[in-house]
């Protein structure tokens, strides 16, 4: 199949390598674009003064603190196996994945912390999904907040992309987030493109995203059994 991948390009470019690897073809056209605030490291250190754990809800969100902090001994508690990846590769050892979404890891941390061991500090953008500190701070944990990145939405889709959807070149779309998936709907909507989108098929981490992406028809639409990258993987080979 020819799939074009929507995530944001340090993101795509290793997905789009597995996705070769299994024999399909791929097009990368980032509907995100990551941009790093330029954040001291003297403003992220008060906020780990007794911190216990890093929150990651994102692999964006632990490259960010990597660039601004030398601190590598903070124990990570990540929302899911990429945000976990990108944690290890930046050099933390101590990483324990939730494997699923926001809800997913409130309900880990709970389970594996407490709050008398310290205050939580969350790494993310300036835009988040869900309520994470609100279902924190009920079960009585500190929950601080570091705004270190802005994801902005892509504003068209390239000329190269409208013209393969016209043109009936892409087989599916592969939709992480509801806000990627919002985006993706307005744009093919934009180009007067929404019908093609009757003969592909789209590719939905999880059924938050799958509700935008049902804005319009598809030819198919597919849901991830779990909230990780292998899971959606696993729905394109079926």
């Amino acid at each position: 199949m020819r799939l074009l991948i929507t995530r944001p390009r340090a993101d795509a470019e290793p997905l789009a390598e597995r996705l070769l690897g299994l024999g399909h073809q791929v097009v990368i056209e980032p509907l995100l674009d990551i941009r790093y605030l330029d954040t001291a490291p003297d403003e992220v250190k008060p906020l780990l003064d007794g911190a216990q754990a890093l929150l990651v809800t994102s692999a964006n969100g632990l490259r960010a603190f990597a660039q601004c902090s030398p601190r590598r001994d903070l124990s990570i508690m990540a929302v899911g196996e990429a945000s976990a990846q990108a944690a290890v590769a930046a050099g933390f050892s101590d990483v324990d994945s939730a494997d699923g979404d926001v809800d997913t890891l409130a309900r880990r941390v709970i389970e594996r912390r407490t709050p008398k061991d310290g205050a939580l500090l969350h790494v993310a953008g300036t835009k988040v999904a869900g309520d994470l500190a609100g279902m924190l701070e009920k079960a009585g944990f500190d929950v601080r907040r570091a705004v270190l990145y802005e994801a902005v939405t892509a504003s068209d889709l390239t000329p190269a992309v409208r013209a393969d959807i016209a043109a009936g070149k892409i087989d599916g779309v592969l939709l992480f987030s509801p806000r990627t998936a919002d985006n993706f709907v307005a744009l093919v909507c934009q180009a007067g493109l929404a019908d093609c989108c009757r003969q592909m098929t789209a590719y939905c981490l999880s059924e938050a995203v799958a509700t935008k992406a049902r804005q319009i028809d598809w030819g198919r639409l597919s849901v991830a059994a779990r909230a990780d990258q292998q899971s959606l993987i696993a729905i394109v080979e079926e």
